[in-house]
């Protein structure tokens, strides 16, 4: 099983993108902000209803059912799938293809709070977010979406600066990808890890050399990442 939360989808034209799914804490902190703009609002809207008198009590019920139904989609499809509350939080909905998202879906998750409310304080969305790798709510598995942090997810980095050392024999090319892509996670792995990975490449390693041989395996491989980069002595970066 997979130890990070990555979401891979698959847009139409054959393109892997990978999202991150926001999780409990997150939504929660973003509906806080947007439940407190809500209330605001309404407030402003309360003080202006009381001075016009029984017709005000219309203008109030009316303003509550918007708030609590049209405010997050209104907000969703017109700021790039994400209320106020959630682009503070830096987070988005999409849908669960990585597409953006749709009017029709952004109704339908909305809708839908009234039963992730159930029984109380949304304790079924949390329930059904903490029960899935995705933290989809129910809402989000009816209408198809998937809340996302809108940072894009950068799998690998620049390859640390290492001394270009040519490998003990000629690499194939997916033995090349792989050395890159090991490199290219360096600042993502712990020390530990890093290491143990680089000791399953030792067939490619080089370890002739008084330097290479009192060098760990991973300072070898990153200069065997460098190597494949194309640089040689003297063009370290």
């Amino acid at each position: 099983m997979p130890l990070d939360t990555l979401y891979t989808a698959e847009t139409p034209e054959g393109i892997a993108l990978s999202l991150r799914p926001a999780g409990v804490v997150a939504r929660a902190l973003a509906y806080a902000v947007d439940f407190g703009i809500r209330l605001g609002i309404f407030f402003v809207i309360a003080m202006i209803a009381g001075a016009l008198g029984g017709m005000g009590s219309a203008v109030l019920l009316i303003s509550y059912f918007a708030l609590e139904w049209f405010y997050p989609v209104a907000f969703e499809l017109a700021l790039g799938g994400a209320t106020p509350g959630k682009r503070m939080v830096g987070i988005q909905v999409v849908m669960d293809s990585g597409l953006p998202l749709t009017p029709g879906a952004s109704v339908i998750r909305n809708l839908l709070r009234a039963a992730d409310f159930l029984p109380f304080l949304y304790a079924a969305g949390a329930a059904c977010m903490l029960l899935r790798a995705d933290f989809k709510r129910l809402g989000d598995i009816a209408a198809g979406t998937l809340v996302v942090y809108a940072e894009s997810v950068r799998l690998h980095g620049e390859v640390p600066a290492a001394d270009p050392l040519a490998p003990a024999r000629p690499l194939a090319l997916r033995e090349q990808v792989a050395i890159l892509a090991w490199a290219g996670r360096a600042t993502r792995l712990t020390p530990e890890r890093l290491e143990e990975l680089a000791h399953m490449a030792s067939p490619v390693i080089p370890n002739n050399g008084t330097r290479a041989a009192n060098s760990s395996a991973t300072s070898r491989l990153l200069g065997l990442a460098q190597w494949v980069l194309g640089r040689r002595h003297g063009q370290r970066k």
